[in-house]
């Protein structure tokens, strides 16, 4: 056999390696997705969680806690809180992921959106993940990154609140459109 035969052999063992470690499940946690409608509440589901996971890592807390239990017991609560955390991290990305898919099915929809637009939508894109995989790595390094986590949620909830206005004149734009197309005198139809 030659030296061509066993290097092919390799790579194909190569690739198949990274096939099926590319398929395996991960255990990562994530928030189911709800494909019940494009519509949704999107501000709510992780504001309302952000004050107990500001508490939860505050460093105050550790304090407290530091008098009361064992030292053993305390690392375990920090792992806990951590892991609490990376989930809640997790939670935003998958709502900003939620987020981005209705913003481009309404650029599809819409027929004013402009290049500039598109540029501010890869731009928040970019942005937001690069604060996501800081977070996550201070996360995963033993800090409690408050700041960055607030500013996440920021990000996430303004995002959300333009969305929600701009889906809000949509649906304006489209009432008027079809009140002018079902009225029955058509005369009065001025294009837009």
């Amino acid at each position: 056999m030659s030296f061509t035969f066993y290097t092919f052999l390799i790579i194909v063992a190569l690739l198949l390696t990274v096939f099926v470690w590319s398929l395996r499940s991960t255990n990562r946690q994530t928030v189911p997705f709800s494909s019940s409608g494009v519509l949704h509440d999107f501000q709510a589901s992780h504001v309302m969680h952000l004050p107990q996971i500001r508490r939860a890592l505050a460093p105050t807390d550790y304090e407290f806690v530091s008098k009361k239990i064992s030292p053993k017991a305390l690392r375990q609560m920090r792992r806990e809180r951590r892991q609490v955390a990376l989930t809640y991290l997790s939670a935003l990305r998958a709502e900003f992921d939620r987020l981005m898919r209705t913003a481009r099915v309404m650029a599809a929809l819409s027929p004013e959106v402009t290049t500039g637009q598109e540029m501010q939508r890869i731009f928040l894109t970019v942005s937001f993940l690069w604060r996501y995989r800081a977070t996550r790595l201070i996360l995963r390094a033993g800090f409690a990154p408050l700041p960055q986590l607030s500013d996440l949620s920021n990000v996430l909830s303004s995002f959300s609140v333009r969305l929600e206005e701009a889906m809000r004149e949509m649906g304006e734009r489209a009432a008027v459109v079809a009140d002018v197309v079902s009225s029955p005198d058509r005369r009065r139809i001025h294009p837009v």
